[in-house]
């Protein structure tokens, strides 16, 4: 299932989804989500507290936000040459989900999302060094066009390298990493809503869209390229 690079077993979007055991959880940009319907502050404390005795919870790892009807938790390994999934956040989506189980706290796939905003430039490293000091994020491992913020609570930045100026279009966009079999109903809300449909030629990877003044947006399911997986 995994790929071995030095030590880390590194692991692949659709590698992830196609596993065993991770129903509750879905890929988003570079980590792994999941939302747990607590329904209260109080049992999404117990759920946290759980997590925090499992044995493979370290340093870091994961990324937990509380709030009074749920716990959404992420998962991704961080090293000083590597920002992405491994075989261990395999076996702590695991533990975490069982977790839950054991809690009576169910899992709810289709209310997660994460956001990055995407920077078209002429001169990119220049541009990467203003808002690298803007925003005081840092550069994201052995990826000098990405930035991130240090806190892993605010929205990545992208640094796209264009080769001649693009004046007809905006060189700043959003993009949505929504769960794979959620894609397709907020492409259909938002071109409900006004927008318009722009390409598909990367689907199911991205789709491209425009609100109704023409700026852009995409719709991303993390490197999906495969039908649904069967429930197993």
């Amino acid at each position: 299932m995994t790929y071995v690079a030095g030590k880390i077993e590194r692991v692949r979007p659709q590698q992830f989804h196609e596993t065993v055991g991770l129903e509750d959880w879905r890929v988003l940009g570079e980590g792994a989500c999941a939302y747990f319907r607590a329904g209260s502050l109080a049992v999404g404390a117990r759920l946290v507290q759980a997590i925090s005795e499992l044995p493979d919870v370290g340093a870091g790892h994961p990324d937990i936000d509380v709030r009074y009807d749920g716990v959404t938790v992420r998962l991704i390994t961080l090293t000083d040459d590597f920002y992405g999934l491994s075989e261990r956040d395999v076996q702590l989506a695991r533990q975490i989900s069982a977790v839950a189980r054991t809690l009576n706290i169910p899992a709810d796939p289709s209310a997660v999302q994460t956001v990055q905003v995407t920077v078209d430039a002429l001169a990119g490293p220049d541009v990467v060094r203003f808002w690298r000091a803007l925003l005081g994020y840092a550069d994201r491992a052995n990826s000098p066009e990405d930035l991130i913020d240090p806190q892993r609570r605010g929205a990545p930045f992208s640094f796209q390298q264009m080769d001649t100026p693009r004046p007809q279009r905006n060189r700043m966009h959003v993009d949505v990493w929504v769960p794979y079999d959620q894609a397709e109903a907020r492409i259909a809300a938002a071109i409900a809503a006004g927008g318009r449909l722009l390409s598909d030629a990367h689907a199911p990877s991205h789709w491209v869209l425009a609100d109704p003044e023409g700026n852009e947006a995409c719709i991303g399911t993390a490197g999906w390229t495969g039908p649904e997986p069967a429930r197993r």
